[in-house]
């Protein structure tokens, strides 16, 4: 005689629940164990330093002065320099760091503006015993960091590296398609911080990646990193304005490095060829020459064959931008 079907759902049930915490408990223990081994295979360099109740990575080579910081864009990690910082470091000293919440350093407060980032800048490098001047190197986001840092402690920093940084004025000259990316942008990171934890943590995600082939590392799947990324996307209008009080930076050497090539390919494929041409007519010759501006020894280069991760594409162009800054400080 068969079981009754009460008993038979309670039974089932049992088996569903039991089954799904031992895949739990295996997709967390997997992920654990990768993000360890990716970790063991790959370390990042640097080190920890506490600023307060939380730690922040900061990675330094080199000797001399003045000191060369680099700060990343939006979603990179210190790893960003990787080609520039070690050509940096034959003639001065260079650090590199990771913003909190990015790679190993600890989450910060919220909201991440450029102005709560100058500020942690600043005592990690007091932490860790970097003494100004420094000079200063901001790609992308990144750029309006550097020039926060500059406007609140402006006897610290000798000269700035622009690299195809982001102006103020763009969210009202950059065609309405572009916004429209960046609301998309944003939009997909919110989510990803709100539900990606849960199948990260799970080791859902890594093992999605693995089995395409994708190697994530350990940086990339954590939650923290995640949650920091679109806090600082969604002030950025707000960090905007803070580079905009910063006001500019008088006589101090200024190098601005524009990409002349569009290799987004998330632009080409959203942007009709009109918009496409506005975007970087507007960028180059526009806000990008605004950015020279802002010193009166400001100087433009415009990189013909490099997209927007200049960084990676055209290091060269960045440490001869740094060494020539750094030649005026020691002359």
């Amino acid at each position: 005689m068969g079981l009754p079907l009460a008993s038979y759902l309670r039974r089932s049930t049992l088996a569903i629940f039991t089954l799904t915490v031992l895949l739990a408990f295996a997709g967390a223990a997997y992920q654990t164990l990768a993000t360890w081994a990716a970790a063991r295979r790959n370390p990042e360099l640097g080190q920890l330093f506490d600023i307060g109740g939380r730690r922040l990575k900061l990675h330094c080579v080199g000797e001399g002065t003045p000191t060369t910081i680099l700060e990343s864009g939006l979603g990179d990690f210190l790893n960003e320099w990787k080609s520039v910082q070690p050509a940096i470091a034959a003639f001065t000293r260079v650090c590199s760091y990771d913003r909190a919440g990015y790679g190993e350093s600890d989450p910060g407060p919220s909201p991440r503006t450029s102005a709560q980032i100058a500020d942690e800048l600043r005592a990690l490098l007091q932490k860790a015993g970097e003494t100004p001047p420094y000079l200063l190197v901001g790609h992308s986001f990144g750029g309006y960091a550097v020039r926060v840092f500059n406007g609140k402690y402006p006897a610290d920093v000798t000269g700035i590296v622009l690299v195809d940084a982001t102006q103020e004025d763009q969210y009202e000259l950059l065609p309405k398609a572009w916004l429209a990316l960046g609301d998309s942008m944003l939009h997909r990171y919110r989510s990803q911080a709100r539900w990606s934890p849960i199948l990260i943590n799970l080791g859902i995600t890594r093992l999605r990646l693995t089995l395409q082939g994708v190697d994530a590392g350990h940086l990339l799947l954590r939650p923290n990193y995640l949650k920091a990324r679109a806090s600082e996307l969604e002030a950025i209008r707000t960090s905007a304005e803070q580079a905009r009080a910063a006001g500019t930076i008088g006589a101090k050497p200024l190098v601005v490095i524009t990409a002349g090539k569009n290799s987004d390919t998330g632009l080409r494929n959203s942007l009709t060829q009109q918009e496409l041409d506005a975007f970087e007519n507007t960028w180059v010759y526009d806000l990008q020459l605004r950015l020279t501006a802002l010193s009166t020894r400001g100087k433009r280069i415009l990189v013909a064959d490099s997209g927007h991760d200049i960084p990676s594409e055209r290091p060269d162009v960045v440490v001869s931008a740094v060494r020539e800054i750094y030649e005026l400080a020691v002359h």
